[in-house]
């Protein structure tokens, strides 16, 4: 038993060592599951009266540590503004929710081996894990940080053909690669078949791991992007996020990112692009033709006849009427309010463009299974946002530049949510511009990993990714992932590119994750068919 835990803490410290931000490691996910698969093997085999649950304990414990180690500066933003043992029960939630999940995967998958056989068990399990991948995904308490084809983004050279995948392509490719690879060290050459098995195995593993790097290097090599450029500042103003709302004038925060904008614009530049909630003084956005901050932006625009500044802003609508389910009855005014965390686009002109965050983080954007769970608002406040949930729009918009060009306005979080991100470029975006403010989290691998992520969004859908954070890091992506520049951490500075716009749509902005909706419904008919045959064999009629 202790031998199975030991192989289950070598899985996990594989999989760690091979998470971004390390460098150069990332091909290990091919193998990193091989020792877990080899304990769970060993229980399965085992003549013990509880597999089930040694299954899920040595699944559990691997899953759990390999997370926490990932996300572990999760808790670093709680206990920032929270005690510590609030910080450590709060951070309960994501380190162990898809832990739990992840092992969901593997104890079903060994529920299965009980009905069929081995080869179509892994099926199964690859399908089990991508369903999982796919639900914390889409569901109330989303948080795709951890999806494995993630794991590939310090290495995005070797998956180009994520323009056709996604991500799913690569959490396929890493599960298949390490049944194939625990099938070989599985294999016994005692006699010529298992020898033959073995060698054939052999070749169907290189061929699994070798093909996809050699494609994608071939692609990468030969990628060339259409010459349409456009000249683009990104602002980093280094504002401490704990102090940006009471601390410092909004005034003088708009004053200092229009003197970082103003040091590197040109007189072709057509986006400035500033961080998540820069105009942090809550705005009314049917009156934010009359508020000053919004006027300092005009005035600074003035001398960039086609420039356009987007920007977070913290802003609001009143109505007479319950709108939304997430607006709030305010006594003083006798109206109801929506809150947002919100892009606008401003211009030399009364035209304003808004698109209001949709992909809210739970718990601290918004209540999760709000209806269900009203009375768990003020455990929910103590993440430091809104326990009434801000409002948000259903679908990504595009905002247009007075030249037409198209950007996608996607604040922080969106960023890893790649089927979101094509949405814009479906409707129209040439470029991504990715806001957000990292500081939260402070000089950990959080801020590193975000960034990586935005390596392939670029990728699936071709377009550059300029990204603007309030501490760091800030950068441009090209569409082939690269990073062309960026600033470092802590600093206050500004980026300019020349990057090119794109209209070209990839396979994967065309039909967006099918890989996962296969694996979902694939995993739905095992589960009625492992019911199925639990009912069948308790039946009396099938046991005579």
């Amino acid at each position: 038993m202790k031998r199975n835990y030991l192989l289950g803490l070598l899985s996990a410290f594989l999989l760690w060592l091979a998470w971004p931000p390390i460098r150069f490691t990332a091909p290990l996910l091919l193998i990193a599951f091989v020792p877990l698969l080899s304990g769970l093997e060993n229980i399965i085999q085992s003549d013990s009266r509880v597999k089930g649950k040694k299954v899920f304990l040595l699944a559990g414990m691997t899953c759990l540590i390999w997370n926490t180690s990932c996300i572990y500066w999760v808790f670093n933003s709680i206990a920032s503004v929270n005690p510590v043992w609030i910080a450590a029960l709060i951070s309960i939630v994501p380190f162990g929710l898809a832990a739990l999940l992840m092992t969901l995967a593997f104890w079903l998958y060994s529920r299965l081996r009980r009905y069929v056989s081995r080869g179509i068990a892994y099926s199964g399990l690859v399908c089990f894990w991508i369903a999982y991948e796919f639900l914390h995904q889409t569901w109330d308490l989303a948080f795709p940080w951890m999806t494995l084809g993630n794991g590939f983004a310090e290495s995005h050279s070797l998956v180009q053909w994520y323009e056709y995948t996604g991500v799913y392509g690569g959490s396929l490719w890493i599960l298949v690669g390490n049944i194939l690879a625990f099938e070989l060290a599985s294999q016994k050459e005692t006699t010529p078949q298992g020898f033959a098995m073995k060698k054939r195995l052999s070749l169907i593993l290189a061929a699994w791991v070798i093909v996809p790097i050699s494609v994608s290097l071939f692609i990468y090599g030969k990628y060339q992007e259409k010459k349409n450029p456009a000249n683009v500042v990104v602002v980093q103003p280094n504002i401490d996020p704990y102090m940006k709302w009471d601390a410092i004038p909004v005034v003088e925060q708009v004053r200092q990112l229009t003197k970082l904008s103003d040091s590197l614009g040109q007189p072709n530049t057509e986006y400035f692009i500033w961080p998540e909630t820069s105009i942090s003084k809550l705005t009314n956005e049917d009156e934010i033709r009359t508020n000053e901050n919004f006027l300092a932006v005009q005035s600074f625009l003035y001398k960039y006849k086609n420039g356009n500044v987007l920007t977070g802003i913290e802003s609001y609508l009143l109505y007479d009427t319950v709108k939304t389910p997430t607006a709030r009855f305010v006594e003083q005014l006798g109206k109801y309010s929506d809150y947002f965390n919100a892009a606008v686009n401003i211009e030399n002109s009364a035209k304003v463009q808004f698109y209001h965050k949709s992909k809210l983080v739970p718990g601290v954007e918004r209540m999760p299974f709000a209806s269900a769970l009203s009375f768990l608002k003020p455990v929910f406040s103590a993440f430091g946002g809104s326990s009434g949930g801000f409002g948000s729009q259903e679908r990504p918009s595009v905002f247009y530049a007075q030249s037409g060009m198209g950007v996608a306005p996607v604040i922080c979080y969106e960023s890893i949510f790649g089927e979101y991100v094509a949405d814009y470029v479906k409707q129209g975006a040439q470029f991504i511009a990715i806001i957000t403010n990292d500081g939260w989290w402070g000089n950990t691998s959080g801020k590193d990993q975000h960034l990586d992520y935005a390596k392939l969004r670029a990728i699936e859908t071709r377009r550059w990714v300029a990204r603007s954070a309030n501490t760091g890091i800030s950068c441009f992506i090209n569409q082939r992932g690269d990073v062309t520049r960026k600033t470092k951490w802590w600093e206050a500075t500004a980026l300019k590119d020349d990057i090119n716009l794109n209209d070209d749509l990839t396979f994967y902005v065309r039909h967006g994750d099918y890989i996962a909706r296969v694996g979902v419904i694939l995993s739905l008919m095992f589960l009625i068919f492992m019911v199925f045959m639990r009912f069948k064999k308790r039946d009396p009629a099938v046991e005579k």
